[in-house]
């Protein structure tokens, strides 16, 4: 005789979880979340940038800071999905992915930026400061949103305000 173990099926899990948090167990998966909140704080940002590279540079800073800040929001969107596609493979493929992909990111900054570098247009200071201080920036920027616990892995959840209603008591 062979006994059976019990191993609960994923709907069982996902029904756990729910009894346990209170969470309807379908989150969104939290780098591709947080991702997603970087690439919409640069838009928001971008246009700041831009007109204030335009204005000290002309054209040219216009353009570089273009190249710079898609270079910055498709930096994040494609380590979030690197992460995303390893995680649901292992955990030793997640740490080589997490690697190759900086290492792949990378090489793609470099090879972006080696073909137009001696263009008369281009202008290193507008693409630099860009490139450097809205990856820091946004970083930085969405610290103050990420949650960083078990029971919300993404982003903080948004606390709905209630209104009070005053008592002339």
């Amino acid at each position: 005789n062979l006994m059976k173990i019990y191993c609960p099926t994923r709907k069982e899990k996902v029904a756990m979880a729910i009894e346990q948090d209170g969470s309807d167990g379908n989150h969104q998966a939290p780098e591709r979340e947080v991702a997603a909140d970087i690439f919409r704080r640069g838009l928001i940002i971008s246009p700041f940038l831009l007109v204030l590279a335009s204005v000290i540079w002309g054209l040219s800073g216009l353009a570089c800071g273009a190249i710079a800040l898609g270079i910055v929001l498709a930096n994040f969107i494609a380590g979030a999905w690197i992460i995303d596609w390893a995680v649901k493979i292992s955990p030793q493929l997640l740490m080589s992915a997490v690697l190759g992909g900086f290492v792949l990111r990378m090489g793609v900054i470099t090879g972006t930026i080696l073909p137009i570098r001696n263009q008369a247009w281009f202008e290193i200071m507008p693409f630099a400061l860009i490139l450097i201080f809205l990856h820091l920036g946004l970083l930085i920027w969405e610290t103050r949103y990420v949650s960083a616990t078990l029971k919300y892995p993404g982003l903080k959840p948004r606390v709905k305000r209630q209104n009070r209603k005053k008592s002339l008591d």
